[in-house]
């Protein structure tokens, strides 16, 4: 739409829709991906956390 062009209706009606939908199920799609984000863990992070939280009668 360029900045000649009004809104119709139906925009309205899916901006309103797209604004109801986020604020019952929150964002559902992030703006970027983790490995955009960077500091994701790596792959011992997320073992250790693992082996931290593992119930003790897991062994060890």
């Amino acid at each position: 739409m360029t900045k000649s062009e009004k809104p119709t209706p139906a925009d309205d009606d899916a901006v309103e829709r797209r604004r109801r939908l986020a604020e019952v199920f929150g964002e559902v799609l992030p703006e970027t991906t983790s490995d955009e984000r960077g500091g994701g863990a790596s792959g011992d992070d997320r073992e250790a956390w693992y082996r931290e939280n593992r119930p003790p009668h897991h062994g060890g």
